[in-house]
């Protein structure tokens, strides 16, 4: 059993695009249907190696304190590690001076963990089974799979970075632009190559401006949505 946990890919069980799993889950709030919990919204699942260690304990707090900007954006979080729902319900108690205001899933048996390729080889618990690392998987209204990431264990995530992804996932869903690099809300976007000059000019009332190139090629087009 130890040898299959070991030999279990670690690149992510689910791809760009895929619909997520519909799975069925114990959580800090009873037990859950994916797709039931998710309703019209956009989700974020993201998993922990263990309850009561110091770099989760931190991204639990963070994650907390960010909750309303989420529930901002029409986002529902869940969190998962391979704890059992008792366990999470003492880390909590423990760790948080309140409820947690989202769910923690329970993933004892790794059952989900292996699915969905959440487990880092490198992070072993006493009896050298592999702990999950942390993963991040954000879940569009249809379902379909819009972002993963996937951080080793010893490294902690940078939720603010997870808020800029999904304000930008959010827009280019609606609008055919794409975020250029560092790009925050309020900046301007980049008109996508493949609409012609004339449909940006129809699409973008704010104007289009294109940055020049030593090509001369004018594919580095801005606009503000």
């Amino acid at each position: 059993e130890l040898k299959c946990f070991r030999e279990e890919p670690t690149m992510p069980g689910i791809l760009l695009g895929d619909e997520f799993p519909n799975f069925e889950a114990d959580t800090t709030v009873g037990r859950i249907k994916f797709h039931d919990f998710l309703g019209s919204s956009w989700g974020i699942l993201f998993s922990h190696p263990r309850d009561f260690t110091p770099v989760c304990t931190t991204e639990l707090a963070c994650a907390a304190k960010l909750t309303d900007e989420f529930k901002k954006r029409g986002v529902k979080m869940i969190a998962l590690s391979i704890d059992s729902v008792e366990d999470h319900k003492a880390w909590i108690s423990s760790a948080a001076d309140k409820d947690l205001p989202f769910p923690i899933i329970a993933d004892d048996k790794r059952e989900l963990s292996v699915k969905l390729g959440m487990l880092d080889p490198d992070e072993r618990d006493k009896d050298g089974m592999p702990l999950t690392a942390r993963c991040v998987f954000v879940v569009g209204p249809d379902k379909k799979l819009k972002l993963s990431i996937l951080y080793p264990a010893t490294t902690g995530r940078n939720f603010d970075e997870l808020l800029r992804v999904i304000d930008s996932l959010q827009l280019t869903a609606q609008k055919k632009v794409a975020t250029p690099v560092d790009w925050k809300p309020g900046d301007k976007v980049m008109v996508i190559p493949s609409l012609s000059e004339a449909e940006a000019a129809n699409l973008f009332p704010n104007g289009v401006t294109t940055k020049e190139v030593p090509s001369g090629k004018k594919y580095l087009r801005y606009t503000q949505p």
